[in-house]
Order: C-alpha cells, then sequence, then structure tokens
C-alpha cells in the first residue's frame, strides 16, 4: 500500500530513491514564481536544471516548453491532466510551447498507423489538451512525421549513441524502441534550431529516460551549442485502491477523462480511505490521511483553494469530518469537473481547423 504524504513536506522511500538515482534535485516550490496547485503543495517534487527556465522567466527571456500526445488511446488520465496543467504554468510564464503528436512512435512501437494516429490526435487528444487548459492560440503543434529537423536530429543522435549505452538506459535494445527514443530526442531538441534557448520538458517519471538519451546527446554534439534540456517531475497520483500509481491493469482503480460519473463515483466511493474502523474510533482519534487516497484526490485534482484543503484537512484529521462525507465531497467535485471538462472538450473540437500547426516544405 502507498503512503501518501499530504503536504509534500516529506517523500516516500519510492520518490527519494528516484531523485537520488536519476541525480536530479527536490523540487523547492519558491524557485519559480507563482507556483501553481501541483507546485505549491509538492506533487511537483523533482526537477533538473531548472535554474535556466527561472531566470528565462525572471528577466523574460525566451525559452520553450514542451510535451507530446501519444495517439493511441481512447481516453487520456489523470497523469495527462497534470502535465498539461504544468505545460500551462509555463506557458502563462512566457514560454513559446509546442505540442507534439508521437505518429512515428506510435506506428514503431504500437503499431498504429499515421493516418489512424492523425484521426485519434484530430479527433479527440488535442482537443482534449486544450480542454485541460492549454491556450490554443499560443500553441505550436506538429505530427512528428511532417516535422524534418526531428528526423535530422533523430538521425545524428543515432549515430552518436551506442547499442550497449540504449540498453544501459532503456534496459532493451528493439529495432522500434530505439526509432521511437531517437525521434524523441529530436522533438525535445529541435526548436533551438530557430534559436537556441533553455526549454523545459515536463514529463511522468515512465518518459525520464528520453530526456536522459537526449541530455547526453546534447553533451557529445557540443558543435551543435545546443542549451542543456531542463525537466520537471511530479508524483503519480496513487492508485484509489492503495497502490503507487494507477495502473489500467487494474480498471477499478483508475479514473478516466473523460468518464461517466456514476462510474467515477463508484469508484471514489470504493476507494480506500485513512478512515477508523468504527465511528467511535474516527470521532476520537480522527482520519490517517497518510494512507488516504481520496484526501489525495482532492489535493491534486479537485480543490483550488489552499484554506479549503486545509479545512477538509483539519476536520477530517481531528475526527470532525467522516470517511463518508470526504467521499462525497470528491464525489460532488469530480461531476463538477468532468462536466465542465466534458463541455470544453466539444467547444476545442470545433477549434481544431484553426490551430497553428507547424509546416514543412
Amino acid at each position: 500500500m502507498a503512503i501518501v504524504d499530504p503536504w509534500g513536506s516529506e517523500l516516500v522511500e519510492d520518490y527519494e530513491k528516484l531523485i537520488k538515482g536519476f541525480g536530479l534535485a527536490h523540487f523547492n516550490p519558491d524557485s519559480l514564481p507563482n507556483p501553481n496547485r501541483l507546485m505549491r503543495r509538492q506533487v511537483t517534487f523533482a526537477s533538473q536544471d531548472l535554474n535556466s527556465i527561472a531566470d528565462a522567466i525572471k528577466n523574460k527571456k525566451p525559452y520553450y516548453a514542451l510535451t507530446g500526445i501519444m495517439p493511441t488511446a481512447d481516453k487520456l488520465h489523470l497523469g495527462n491532466k497534470m502535465v498539461i496543467e504544468t505545460v500551462k504554468y509555463f506557458q502563462d510564464h512566457g514560454a513559446k510551447t509546442y505540442i507534439l503528436i508521437a505518429d512515428l512512435e506510435a506506428l514503431s512501437t504500437r503499431g498504429v498507423s499515421l493516418e489512424e494516429s492523425k484521426k485519434r490526435a484530430l479527433n479527440f487528444h488535442i482537443p482534449a489538451y486544450i480542454a485541460l487548459g492549454l491556450d490554443p492560440k499560443r500553441t505550436l503543434f506538429y505530427f512528428q512525421s511532417d516535422n524534418k529537423d526531428v528526423i535530422k536530429i533523430a538521425n545524428d543522435a543515432a549515430r552518436r549513441i551506442t547499442l550497449n549505452e540504449f540498453r544501459a538506459v532503456y534496459g532493451t535494445a528493439e529495432p522500434g524502441r530505439i526509432l521511437a527514443a531517437t525521434n524523441q530526442v529530436g522533438d525535445m531538441v529541435f526548436p533551438q534550431l530557430e534559436q537556441r534557448m533553455p526549454g523545459v520538458i515536463p514529463v511522468g517519471f515512465d518518459q525520464s529516460p528520453h530526456l536522459r538519451l537526449a541530455r547526453d546527446y546534447i553533451r557529445r554534439a557540443k558543435e551543435k551549442k545546443f542549451i542543456l534540456l531542463s525537466s520537471i517531475y511530479n508524483k503519480f497520483t496513487p492508485s484509489l485502491d492503495g497502490g503507487f500509481k494507477m495502473s489500467k491493469s487494474k480498471p477499478e482503480s483508475v479514473i478516466e477523462l473523460p468518464e461517466d460519473i456514476n462510474s467515477v463515483s463508484k469508484k471514489i466511493k470504493k476507494a480506500l480511505t485513512g478512515g477508523r474502523d468504527t465511528l467511535e474510533e474516527q470521532r476520537k482519534l480522527g482520519a490517517v490521511i497518510e494512507k488516504d487516497m481520496v484526501f489525495e484526490l482532492l489535493k491534486q485534482h479537485l480543490v483550488e483553494d489552499d484554506k479549503e484543503l486545509n479545512k477538509i484537512y483539519d476536520d477530517y484529521k481531528s475526527g470532525k469530518m467522516l470517511s463518508s462525507e470526504i467521499k462525497e465531497i470528491a464525489c460532488e467535485k469530480m461531476a463538477k469537473f468532468m462536466n465542465d471538462f466534458s463541455k470544453k472538450l466539444e467547444k476545442s473540437k470545433k477549434q481544431v481547423d484553426k490551430l497553428k500547426f507547424i509546416k514543412w516544405t
């Protein structure tokens, strides 16, 4: 069972291992201006070379933020939501923003055709990213297969990285994975062809090997004078049954976007909480919030106002609030979020033909 740190003041052992193992820094919310909800509550827990980004924001220097879409799934998950919220933060603080559609990766690793990837991206994934807060007027989109610069950088990276090094990063060296990884190097670096500037890549930890490979490539391609990439990492949203992260292998403990609110409510009501065994114990001792998946859902996704979250925390911790009550709060807020997301999704679908897609001749 996962142990959740409700305020981010300490990290569970799993996250400490990740920080030490990958040579990262503990994220400091004070390092960036006006930190967003994830940053304030230290759901954002680690970063790498973020000083260059903080300097660019402070001194209004050019920099970019980039993330991608893997157009294979029919729905998004809460991890996608957190990445977009992080990208939006940097977009709101002056970053030139890029969203790539990884159609070449979908082809080489998942067998999804370029045509199908394009259809899925335009019909769902791109509108969903906009519905989650991305500003379409300030975002540049492109498909990997259209980006000649990405392909050129990928080929140069493939020339400089050895097979043993690739195995050390990924643990395997399948041709499709090599192609996908070098294309991702190209994605992360290509904005610097137009202008050498810092770039920040918000990633989940499962994507960190791609960033490691890109940084290794930049160090070796010194003559190109690329600036070393920065990164920022969010914690996983725990599984509703108490697992370290939500996983599709346990659909009853995963919340998808979009999802029918009745389905989501049933999952929340079955979620693991830190409530005591009896009403008497709960009133006397209060909840063990460190083990409560519903409070974590509120903290990461559903309660924007810190004062409101503090009150829920205090009431639940003191025994004034019961597990059934915190679940009811989560169900109500999730219903509001899902309804809002669905409306924005339908509106965003009508904007796709007006988006800025980078073109290559």
